[in-house]
């Protein structure tokens, strides 16, 4: 198991109030697995994440997707920092403020240049699927300090 792995399976069971991400830090979800290249994360829907119709705000749930699978890169352990080149987003049904949704990465193709990563956003239990989105990512020049 790699560091990274390690410390997300640390974190299980724990919101991501001290993440070194701020939007991480801003969305606070709690990990509920890792693994290498998968993570899931469960969402309590705020207020503040909803549109004027009361339901879970498009660009909130293509936050959640971006944000779980730029996670799920980083658990590779790479060497240099990857970023997204684009992220594409099907919606399937709404989740109101109070809800929880889960948020499940699944890595598509693991290139050295390039990343194809899916996300998958449910409903607490999975019975109904919210969202659907996947990301390529770049590897970029900009190297990972060693910890």
């Amino acid at each position: 198991m790699n560091k990274v792995v390690a410390y997300f399976k640390s974190k299980i069971g724990k919101d991501s109030s001290d993440s070194i991400s701020p939007l991480m830090k801003w969305l606070n979800p709690t990990l509920l697995s890792a693994e290498e290249g998968e993570l899931e994360f469960s969402h309590l829907i705020r207020d503040e994440m909803t549109n004027p119709v009361g339901i879970l705000h498009g660009g909130i749930t293509a936050a959640i997707i971006d944000d779980a699978i730029g996670a799920a890169v980083y658990s590779l352990n790479n060497s240099h920092i990857y970023t997204t080149v684009n992220l594409a987003v099907d919606y399937f049904s709404s989740a109101r403020a109070g809800e929880i949704v889960i948020a499940q990465t699944v890595m598509g193709k693991k290139g050295n240049q390039i990343m194809n990563v899916e996300c998958l956003v449910w409903n607490n239990d999975k019975s109904r699927l919210i969202a659907k989105g996947h990301s390529n990512l770049i590897k970029t020049k900009v190297e990972i300090p060693k910890q």
